[in-house]
């Protein structure tokens, strides 16, 4: 490996610095907001540290934080919601991807290309075709309807990650399997599947954070308040901000690391399965 002149190490460790300001910037300025009991709606002037450090937002939210929806509620919501979007997204996109990797087949080529443009096409670019597909089901206002809709934007993901895990295994452990007596799917339960959990680990949690953070696409389906997931409350507490509310956005900051923590807990723990796992699919075919 080349190595670098000084100047060099010393840009890039410039470039590193700035890319880490831009990040670490807006978590220390909602972690500010959450803290600071001095707020009594939008911030008028910027600060590094609260003004009145308190812990009243945190007990509020915790309690309330939408309306008079309590915190259990929201919170069921999501990971009833989340949860069952991603193993919706690996139960039917398992067999697909394994599809992908394993067979030639007509339109095998334009069927990737497909899930691919879905996976990078915005969310909203779906509205109008799921709103009208939804109430024809009758289920548009459901925690089903967002399970749904969630699974369906987690899948394109899911299907490539998966497809590149398969096509990783070789293909005469299964054959090996074959010699042995063991049908199709014997083989693929026992011996396939196994070797491929890791990156399907990973692509359902891909799934899970896509329903769990995502709240613009769920206020169209959504009309009671017992339905509201806990992404949504933070944009509720935005728009109510804007229209002349009176929360202060210390709620904001507080529910935002709220969600924030587990996901974040999980990251710290997965972050090597994650950089080795997390790819959509391998460079050769």
């Amino acid at each position: 490996m080349r190595k670098l002149s000084l100047p060099a190490q010393l840009i890039s460790q410039a470039l590193f610095a700035l890319a880490g300001l831009f990040v670490l910037l807006p978590v220390w300025g909602m972690a500010r907001l959450a803290f600071d009991g001095s707020l009594r709606g939008r911030p008028t002037e910027f600060r590094w540290l609260p003004k009145e450090f308190s812990l009243e937002a945190f007990l509020k939210v915790l309690d309330r934080p939408y309306q008079s929806v309590d915190f259990e509620i929201l919170l069921r919501n999501s990971m009833t919601v989340s949860i069952s979007a991603a193993l919706l997204a690996i139960v039917l996109g398992v067999s697909l991807a394994y599809a992908f990797a394993r067979f030639r087949f007509p339109g095998r080529n334009a069927g990737l290309f497909l899930l691919l443009l879905t996976a990078i096409l915005p969310p909203v670019a779906f509205m109008a075709p799921l709103y009208i597909l939804l109430s024809i089901l009758k289920i548009r206002t459901t925690l089903m309807a967002l399970v749904i809709v969630y699974a369906a934007f987690g899948m394109p993901f899911c299907i490539w990650n998966m497809r590149s895990a398969f096509q990783a295994i070789p293909k005469e452990v299964e054959e090996a399997a074959f010699l042995d007596g063991a049908s199709d799917l014997r083989t693929f339960f026992a011996v396939t599947l196994p070797l491929a959990l890791p990156s399907i680990a990973v692509a359902g949690l891909v799934a899970f954070l896509t329903g769990y953070s995502e709240f613009a696409l769920g206020w169209l389906f959504v009309e009671k308040a017992d339905t509201v997931t806990l992404a949504m409350a933070i944009y509720a507490i935005v728009q109510n901000q804007y229209q002349g509310g009176a929360q202060p956005w210390s709620y904001l900051g507080s529910l935002a690391l709220i969600i924030a923590a587990p996901v974040v807990a999980v990251f710290i723990v997965l972050q090597r399965a994650l950089l080795d796992r997390m790819t959509f699919g391998s460079a050769g075919d």
